[in-house]
């Protein structure tokens, strides 16, 4: 039984090449406080963005490496012996099979760039 979780999480590729993707629109319009949409694809890869304040849950890509980058607001990801701590214009990739937890203590926009195969919750 999978686990379900208290995100929104939008698998659903939501700009066509050529379209323009308009970012501070999209922070506009999100309510939610864990909001992940996937934006477009780029050959076997996607590019998310995440809309996020709070804790996500421990997890791990058992296949899959995960780069985040933050546009706006501060994210700290937890890795089992420490913390990696995103400001705006940085970014770090996660190596496949590493535990994880993504957090924000503020408002935080970031996107994401992954296989399109990878489930944003874990394995």
């Amino acid at each position: 039984m999978t686990k379900q979780y208290n995100y929104a999480t939008h698998l659903d590729i939501k700009f066509k090449h050529f379209e323009l993707i308009d970012i501070p629109t999209i922070v506009r319009n999100c309510k939610d406080t864990w909001f992940n949409q996937t934006l477009t694809n780029v050959n076997d890869s996607v590019v998310r963005i995440g809309i996020v304040q709070g804790k996500y849950h421990w997890h791990k890509h058992d296949h899959d490496d995960e780069f985040f980058f933050v546009l706006e607001g501060q994210l700290l990801i937890d890795l089992e012996d420490r913390t990696i701590e995103l400001n705006p214009s940085q970014g770090v990739t996660i190596s496949k099979g590493v535990m994880h937890r993504p957090r924000a203590p503020q408002k935080t926009v970031m996107l994401m760039v992954e296989t399109s195969a990878i489930q944003p919750t874990g394995d």
